[in-house]
């Protein structure tokens, strides 16, 4: 992510003051498809739309090649796929998944290994029975998991949808619907595909939107059909005869940009994305419309968004395969070395020994390299087949407990966590960075009037209605006001009796304002209620504020605004709609009031207000010091001011205005200069504070994370204004915090890469492994920059080339700009590093692919485990991006959900999500993973030491049914258990200690260090449990006459002495004890003995005689009591140093952990240090603004068209009883 060039005026700014308004898009494209759209000429040139005319997508000129010479139209169908296997490709295609892990592949060759007579030292059971194991459980789990995609995709495919076929509307599932069709969608519908509007059931053809699983935002959007097919195609008929031609552009994935043309009755008409309804959208407040389909299936814009679904490992799956290249290559060597030890010994002794004849004339090199092969089945067990079955089963128990945490579920919405994967739960204790999304993942897009300045007077803080302030509030009775909305919650009764006793006039006029001056939309539902559609939350709140107040907005026409004040009903002639942008940062309306007057109301950013007040204003002073205090208590302010105007005045004004409105120039900069006009020598009347409700414990819970060392990152496409407030409100920010934009960011990198390019050629090159750091000052930073700064230089290398010029080679003419591919890398690594030494780092007017982009930059320069958490269709490629990918699951719709790895209702669940879940997780798998490789090491190097004294010929050092049991059943129980459920501390002293996390963050617990670790404390373990039986037995005699010493005897001692050393160090292992554990160990070490002296038993050798040969070994061996004290000897010596290195570490060396445990009674004990207020400071430069905050333009442009207005008598005349509400969220609608 390079910094741009700036190619023109309007960019000419470039990081200093990026438009946030207009989001960039010059990242959206890959190389390949910028290159592609040069091919293709200009855009919209290359995708051709027929309506009513199936056969035309299917034309020659449309198909393309897709295997060989097989075609298919290039148009997509309508079905959607997110399924891997059918019926036919399951078995084939999942083995072959399987078999690219490298050990499963090592244990086929091992199988057709065992099978060739000349080598085979083992039966081919052994192997084979893991190994069908192994690839049944792991195909089970892939079938469970596809079978759920299989179902997602049906629900969605099999939907119903209104389909115009032979002249007439059909039921059709969406999986049938084609490019080119005309569909008939219905109030609450979801949209099928991204169609164009063609008419609708309102006046000109209007269609509201609900887009929140598009953006998360859940505000209506309105869409227009075009004026000529609103009134030429409202009847079936109609739109059965409607043959126009659609030209546009190819589908991409930017969801906020459509350009194309329809070429309808020899007349062309141009589209944009106002006259586009995306999948994804849902129909609100619209009873039925018709539109045409432009895009299906994986053209749409929301599939396009998706990005590509990656393979996600987790780092300890990818140590672990290095840890078993690692063994393959000491198996490999130790096999070698035995092989040349086979060799010189025949060489020398065996081929000497006439007793040892065995009839074949093989030469000693020879019979060393069907040795070589036989060592490789028996160590074969140095890489165990059964570790990645016990893993499968860890992770689908740790995922199941997160599905089960009651402390996770959603009561409200009754929405459990899921684990959606299970092969990331160890991940979860690892995370360093999170990337978080703001609307609807940190607040609940909900805005609430909190408080007021009138006059200099503060309102909001509980107070009786003679001014006492309370230390405890209760709501304000609103039902003297029939208009009032229920949910609305106020707690200063002073400021009701203010305006009810209508001494106040500063009040009343400020209430006014606020009822007056808005673009708000109203219209009628099915039960005769108002309801308000505004462009923005905070702006529905304002007016929903003044309703409650008795200041009621009922309706409104082309020219007029119809209000109810203190149920009086007034209406005013609208003489101009000056409406907002980011550029200006208010919004003024111009009436003439009953009586004649002309009055402009203005509200806005203190900012731009403040420069336009009136040298004789009133309550400037005060009204900037509550603005301090509202910004103190990070609550979302605006300045409300008013102005008379003379009718001279004002008919100079509108002339001029009328003038700018039709230049054919720059239209909105002649605007803009005119409203400058007008918007000058403002009387100040108060300012309104709005709360951004965050969700429940989103400060406390970033909070934890911070203290556990997880950087959290804001990706957000809101303006700039918005995050800043949201991370005050969150306390990802505070004053005490240096917060750095997009000037300073630029202005050190160019620094850094100035400092690069002035050192010598050789050094200038090297990366130096620990960067200089960006901040020398002591003190905490936080870094805020937006999507423009972000902007790549792929689109302007496309403008050069398409005008035939190229970048110039040598410097640029900033000198800031990279000069090649490795500049450019540098300066992406400058940019993370600095990034990396902040506590906070915002991005805003941020596209879902920039979001993915940063993401991936950390990961590929910081190597770090990241983690994504979104809502919306806009956070899918992100949450695909990161390491682990979290939804969150509520009224945004299920996009993110379907995409993500792990998801849940709030986003304070992260907490317990990462600190209990991740880390036990991870603490669980490494004890497992250490555990299993030295079992398996001192099970297996007892082959090793054993072949020293057997002539290097590969006999077995056991009974081969012990070493096919030895991982199933004799050893497997005990550290699954402690797989699923061990714990160094509880869930409560998880999340009191956060510092607990950082091990896994630092993969400290499993690591080269640590298997090497477990490869000694093996290698120990094996030399002790083969000598000690091996001296014990070497020239000895039993009690009874008989001579234990034989070969079957010593194996099982070794055997009976390896199953109690395996057992009883996975108890010294064990730290969270319960009855499962304790049964667990006990019932191993009794199933080793009761199938011992079964397979040893006289009846079953009478039965396989051939197949079970140790006929009463065991029985006769484990009578002897001195062979009892050499299995207690062996066992005590084989344990007696891991107790005293345990005892020594924990008592000398303790971790946090350690810490935490011995002293776990007191520290339940204590109470959490309650969190002290900032102390309010004076003059801090935090204030922030809300009227920046609004999503997008208002309603202006409508309103003044008079388009919107519905067509209903009754809208401007409501029935007293009728209710009014706000619709903020879709479940009101």
């Amino acid at each position: 992510m390079t910094i741009d060039l700036p190619l023109n005026a309007s960019d000419s700014q470039g990081s200093l003051g990026p438009d946030d308004e207009v989001v960039p898009y010059s990242d959206d494209e890959t190389d390949d498809e910028l290159e592609s759209l040069e091919d293709e000429g200009p855009p919209g040139s290359g995708w051709s739309v027929k309506a009513n005319d199936r056969r035309f997508c299917k034309l020659p000129e449309f198909q393309k090649k897709y295997f060989l010479c097989l075609k298919k139209s290039k148009y997509s169908g309508n079905a959607i796929k997110t399924y891997k296997y059918n019926a036919l490709t399951f078995l084939p295609l999942n083995l072959f998944e399987q078999f690219k892990r490298a050990a499963n592949l090592y244990f086929l060759a091992l199988l057709i290994l065992q099978i060739i007579p000349q080598i085979t030292t083992l039966p081919w059971y052994t192997t084979l029975v893991p190994l069908v194991l192994v690839l049944g459980i792991t195909a089970i789990k892939d079938l469970v998991d596809d079978l759920a995609r299989h179902r997602m995709d049906n629900e969605i495919n099999n939907r119903k949808c209104e389909v115009l076929l032979n002249g007439s509307f059909l039921e059709s599932k969406w999986m049938n619907i084609e490019v080119g069709d005309v569909v008939r969608l219905n109030k609450n519908d979801h949209i099928p595909a991204d169609i164009l509007l063609l008419s609708s059931s309102n006046p000109n053809s209007l269609c509201y939107v609900e887009t929140a699983e598009l953006d998360g935002e859940t505000n209506l959007k309105f869409k227009m059909g075009l004026k000529e097919t609103d009134e030429r195609l409202q009847e079936e008929s109609q739109l059965a005869q409607f043959d126009a031609m659609i030209v546009c552009e190819e589908p991409n994935n930017r969801l906020d940009k459509f350009t194309g043309t329809m070429h309808w009755r020899r007349d062309r008409f141009p589209l944009n994305l106002d006259n586009m309804i995306l999948r994804g959208c849902r129909v609100r407040n619209t009873d039925v419309c018709h539109g045409l389909v432009i895009f299906a299936g994986a053209d749409t814009k929301i599939m396009r968004n998706g990005g590509k679904t990656r393979f996600k490992r987790t780092k300890i799956d990818e140590l672990m395969n290095y840890m078993v290249y690692t063994i393959f290559v000491m198996l490999v060597l130790l096999c070698a070395g035995l092989a040349i030890g086979n060799s010189f010994w025949y060489a020398e002794i065996g081929s000497k020994a006439w007793y040892l004849y065995d009839g074949l004339n093989q030469s000693a090199s020879y019979r060393g390299f069907l040795s070589f092969w036989g060592y490789i089945i028996v160590l074969n067990t140095m890489v165990p087949i059964s570790l990645y079955v016990s893993v499968e089963v860890i992770r689908l128990g740790q995922s199941k407990f997160i599905n089960w945490d009651l402390q996770m579920y959603y009561r409200e919405k009754d929405t459990p966590a899921k684990a959606r994967t299970t092969t990331l739960n160890e991940q979860l204790g690892q995370i360093e960075y999170i990337f978080s999304d703001k609307t609807g993942t940190l607040t609940q897009n909900i805005m609430a009037f909190k408080k007021c300045t009138i006059a200099g007077q503060t309102f909001g803080d509980p107070t009786t209605s003679d001014g006492v302030t309370l230390d405890r509030g209760r709501p304000v009775d609103f039902s003297w006001n029939k208009y009032a909305d229920r949910k609305f919650e106020y707690q200063d009764h002073s400021l009701v009796a203010c305006i009810r006793s209508g001494k106040n006039k500063e009040a009343l006029e400020f209430f006014k304002l606020l009822s007056l001056c808005h673009t708000v939309m109203v219209e009628q539902n099915e039960n005769d209620e108002l309801v308000y559609q505004a462009a923005s939350p905070d702006e529905g709140a304002l007016v929903t504020a003044a309703r409650n107040f008795g200041f009621v907005f009922l309706s409104r026409t082309q020219d007029t605004i119809t209000v109810s004040e203190l149920d009086q009903k007034n209406t005013y002639e609208m003489l101009a709609l000056l409406d907002f942008n980011s550029d200006r940062k208010r919004m003024s309306i111009i009436l003439r009031f009953p009586d004649g007057r002309i009055r402009l109301y203005c509200k806005g950013a203190d900012t731009v207000i403040y420069e336009r007040l009136s040298p004789n204003s009133r309550y400037k002073e005060v009204t900037q010091t509550a603005l301090d205090i509202f910004a103190n208590e990070t609550l979302r302010t605006l300045c409300l001011c008013y102005k008379d105007i003379s009718k001279e005045e004002y008919d100079s004004w509108a002339a001029k205005h009328k003038a700018a409105s039709v230049s054919t120039g720059n239209r909105e900069a002649a605007l803009d200069q005119v409203y400058e006009q007008i918007e000058n020598n403002l009387m100040m009347i108060g300012a309104t504070a709005i709360e951004d409700k965050l969700q429940d414990g989103v400060p406390e819970t970033i909070a934890k994370l911070a203290k556990a060392d997880i950087k959290i990152w804001v990706l957000t496409g809101d303006k700039k204004e918005t995050a800043e407030n949201i991370g005050f409100s969150c306390h990802l920010l505070d004053d005490d915090m240096q917060i750095h934009y997009g000037e300073d960011v630029n202005e050190k990198l160019r620094i850094r890469q100035t400092a690069r390019r002035e050192q010598p050629p050789a050094f200038g090159r090297i990366r130096k492994k620990v960067p200089d750091p960006f901040f020398e000052q002591s003190g905490r930073n936080a870094l805020i920059i937006t999507g423009g700064w972000l902007k790549k230089k792929k689109r302007r290398r496309l403008r050069l080339k398409r005008l035939g010029r190229r970048p110039a080679s040598s410097v640029p003419q900033d000198a800031t700009q990279p000069i090649d591919d490795w500049e450019k890398e540098m300066r992406q690594v400058d940019f993370v590093n600095m990034a990396c030494e902040c506590e906070a780092v915002i991005c805003c007017r941020v596209t879902p692919k920039q979001k993915a982009n940063v993401v991936s930059l950390v990961k590929k320069y910081k190597d770090a485990v990241t983690l994504s958490i979104g809502d919306g269709a806009n956070d899918v490629n992100m949450i695909k991006t990161a390491d682990i990918g979290v939804g969150i699951s509520g009224q945004e719709g299920m996009q993110a959900v379907m995409s993500s790895d792990y998801a849940f209702a709030q986003f304070r669940y992260l907490e317990r999500l990462l600190l209990v879940h991740g880390r036990w997780s991870y603490i669980r798998m490494c004890k497992f993973l250490r555990y299993f490789f030295f079992k398996n090491f001192a099970f297996t190097l007892v082959h090793f030491w054993y072949s020293f004294f057997s002539g290097f010929s590969a006999q077995i050092a056991y009974e081969d049914w012990f070493i096919t049991l030895y991982n199933v059943m004799y050893t497997s129980l005990p550290v699954l258990l402690v797989g699923l459920l061990d714990q160094d501390v509880n869930d409560k002293l998880s999340q009191k200690f956060p510092k607990l996390y950082l091990p896994g963050q630092q993969g400290a617990l499993f690591n080269y260090k640590n298997f090497f670790i477990s490869l000694f404390h093996g290698i120990f373990t094996s030399l002790v449990i083969f000598f000690i039986p091996y001296g014990a037995f070497l020239q000895t005699m039993g009690q009874d006459g008989e001579a234990p010493s034989d070969y079957q005897s010593l194996a099982v001692v070794m055997a009976s002495s390896l199953i109690l050393t395996v057992n009883l160090q996975i108890s010294l292992e064990t730290s969270y004890w319960t009855f499962v554990n304790c049964f667990a160990v006990l019932c191993s070490i009794a199933i080793f003995f009761g199938i011992m002296f079964d397979i040893h038993s006289a009846g079953i050798h009478v039965i396989f005689p051939s197949t079970f040969t140790f006929t009463g070994v065991a029985s006769n061996t484990l009578r002897q009591p001195y062979l009892w004290l050499t299995i207690i000897l062996t066992v005590g010596i084989s344990l007696l140093p891991v107790i005293c290195i345990e005892f020594l570490s924990k008592t000398i060396w303790p971790s946090v952990g350690d810490k935490v445990q011995r002293h776990r009674k007191k520290y339940e004990m204590e109470e959490e240090e309650k969190k002290k207020p900032a102390p309010f400071q004076r003059g801090r430069a935090s204030r922030r603004s809300a009227y920046a905050f609004s999503h997008s333009r208002g309603y202006a442009d409508l309103i003044a068209s008079g388009r919107s207005i519905r067509r209903r008598p009754n809208v401007a005349h409501p029935n007293p009883r009728d209710t009014l509400r706000e619709v903020p969220q879709a479940d009101n609608i």
